[in-house]
C-alpha cells in the first residue's frame, strides 16, 4: 500500500575485508516509490546495494523489509521475500540462452508467485525474439533488458537497480527508463535506483538521497530530484 514503509535502513555500516565503506546509512523506501541514490564514483553506492541484497554482510545496523528484520538473511532468502537485484554490469549468464537466464529468476518467486513470462515479453519484446540466443551475444542494452526481465520473473516488491545506464546508448537508456516507470505504475513495484546519469535520475525518481564518503549528506524531495540544476550540483560534490 502506498505510503507504507517497505524498506527501512538504520545505522548501516559495511564494506570489504573489515574496512567500512558505509558509515552509518539511514534511508527508507515506501511501497510503490522510485527513489534514487546519487553521488560520484567510489562513494559507496554499489556497496550499499550489495549490502541490501546480502552479497556483503553488514558490520552494524539494521535492514528491515516489509516489517521483517532481514539483516542476517543471505542473498537468496532476501530474493525470496521479494527483493530483486539488477547489478551494475548486468551480469547475465553469457553461455545460457535468454530464456534460460529468465528461468534463473523463477527461484526468487518460488512459493510466492507464478512466473509471468508474457509480462516480461510485453515490456521487452526483443527477449522473446531472441529467446534461444546466447545472452553473451546480446548488445549491452539488450542484456540490461534481460537483467531486468530476470528480476521481474521473481515478482519482486522492490527492485535494486544499479547504474542501468552504464555502457548503453542514450536511446536505449531512455527506453529502459520508460519501461521501469511503466512497470512501477502497473505493478506497484518499488525501485531503489543507483545512478549518475542526470537525465535518468530526473525522469525516474520521485525523491532521492545523496551519498558521499559512505554517508547520506542530503535528502532530495520531489521538486529537487526533478531539477536538473539541483541534481547536477549534487552529482558534482
Amino acid at each position: 500500500m502506498a505510503g507504507e514503509t517497505l524498506l527501512s535502513v538504520s545505522g548501516l555500516r559495511g564494506g570489504y575485508g573489515g574496512k567500512p565503506v558505509l558509515q552509518g546509512i539511514d534511508l527508507s523506501v515506501e511501497e510503490g516509490e522510485i527513489v534514487a541514490v546519487i553521488g560520484r564514483n567510489g562513494v559507496g553506492k554499489t556497496t550499499l546495494l550489495k549490502t541490501l541484497i546480502g552479497l556483503l554482510s553488514p558490520m552494524d545496523g539494521t535492514i528491515r523489509f516489509a516489517g521483517e528484520d532481514v539483516t542476517s538473511l543471505p542473498a537468496d532468502k532476501r530474493a525470496k521475500v521479494g527483493i530483486g537485484y539488477i547489478p551494475q554490469g548486468r551480469e547475465v549468464f553469457p553461455r545460457l540462452s535468454v530464456s534460460e537466464n529468465l528461468m534463473v529468476g523463477e527461484t526468487a518467486g518460488a512459493g510466492r508467485s507464478e512466473p509471468n513470462y508474457q509480462r516480461v515479453y510485453d515490456f521487452f519484446p526483443i527477449l522473446k525474439e531472441r529467446a534461444r540466443q546466447a545472452a553473451g551475444t546480446l548488445s549491452g542494452g539488450q542484456q540490461q533488458q534481460l537483467a531486468i526481465g530476470r528480476a521481474m520473473i521473481g515478482a519482486p516488491r522492490l527492485m535494486l537497480l544499479d547504474e542501468p545506464s552504464e555502457g548503453i546508448q542514450p536511446s536505449i537508456v531512455q527506453e529502459i527508463a520508460n519501461n521501469v516507470k511503466r512497470l512501477n505504475a502497473e505493478t506497484g513495484v518499488a525501485v531503489l535506483l543507483v545512478e549518475q546519469n542526470l537525465d535518468l535520475i530526473v525522469s525516474m525518481a520521485r525523491r532521492g538521497f545523496v551519498i558521499d564518503k559512505g554517508r547520506i549528506v542530503a535528502k532530495l524531495g520531489p521538486e529537487e530530484i526533478t531539477s536538473r540544476d539541483v541534481v547536477r550540483r549534487h552529482l558534482a560534490l
